[in-house]
């Protein structure tokens, strides 16, 4: 086995196909195939079974990945430690964090562990910030989630044993046009909102599944779209939008939207890691130091 060999089969267990795993590496598929069948004939045993939906480990290439990964990682830490250089942090981090939630981790880590260089690598899709912290493509990742536990917004959790810590706190608002009825309310409770227009994002969306937990199921959905097309529409007097305050602030600030009067309680801004990566020297240091 040799390292290139080791990060293509990384890769492949990642996207699935040989094309996926090709256009991540910036290889010929040709030579993304080549490689997967020397490591197949240097160790006599088949890494993948081939199917019409995409390559899918073998029982074998499932035990061969926590190696692979952890051998990777040792290889790029001898690499820092000859040259001097220090740490290299890949981290994730949802597209709708970067500007608003992203800069201040990273500045808690320049201040804290000034010799950790950080990669960034935004994504609009969560579960694909966790299968590459399950693979070990990233270090790890920023999401927003709820509770104690790992999933408690709603989403699915990896199957890896997965390790987080809290970094900074998200609040929410529930936003409304001016003048919207319920603005005049003292207090509103869930029940409050059983006949109005909620706009939302995508099911798997951070705030949609917020709003699917805090408010219950009593508004009517209505797909708007992101969090600035969400802000957009109620502005217009579309419906109402449950939606971070960074996404609102200005519009609050301008007066073309109003909080309304319910108490919602705030997001958590996640940092999640493979536990099998504490071993790495340092690496829990490293993560808890972007807590604030």
């Amino acid at each position: 086995m040799d390292l290139t060999e080791l990060r293509v089969f990384r890769a492949v267990v990642r996207h699935r196909t040989v094309h996926g795993a090709a256009v991540a590496l910036e290889l010929a598929p040709s030579s993304v195939s080549a490689r997967i069948r020397g490591l197949e004939e240097s160790l006599g045993v088949a890494l993948f079974a081939r199917t019409s939906r995409g390559m899918r480990p073998t029982e074998a290439g499932e035990r061969l990945l926590p190696w692979a990964v952890r051998l990777l990682d040792q290889a790029e830490q001898a690499r820092a430690d000859v040259v001097g250089s220090g740490p290299v942090l890949r981290l994730g981090a949802l597209e709708s964090l970067a500007a608003a939630c992203l800069p201040g981790v990273l500045a808690r880590l320049a201040a804290r562990r000034p010799d950790v260089r950080v990669r960034v690598v935004s994504s609009v899709d969560r579960a694909e910030l966790l299968a590459d912290v399950s693979s070990g493509e990233l270090e790890a990742a920023l999401i927003l989630d709820n509770g104690t536990a790992l999933g408690g917004l709603g989403f699915p959790v990896p199957p890896d044993p997965v390790a987080f810590v809290d970094v900074d706190d998200v609040p929410l608002v529930l936003a409304a046009a001016p003048g919207h009825p319920l603005a005049g309310h003292p207090r509103l409770t869930p029940d409050d909102l059983a006949r109005e227009r909620l706009l939302v994002n995508a099911p798997a969306c951070s705030f949609r599944l917020a709003a699917d937990l805090l408010l219950g199921p009593g508004p009517e959905r209505v797909p708007a779209g992101g969090p600035s097309v969400m802000r957009a529409w109620a502005e217009q007097g579309l419906g109402i939008a449950l939606l971070p305050d960074f996404a609102v602030a200005s519009a609050l600030a301008a007066g073309s939207l109003v909080r309304l009067p319910l108490d919602v309680p705030p997001l958590a801004l996640r940092l999640v890691w493979h536990s099998a990566r504490e071993t790495l020297p340092g690496l829990r240091d490293v993560l808890y130091a972007a807590a604030s």
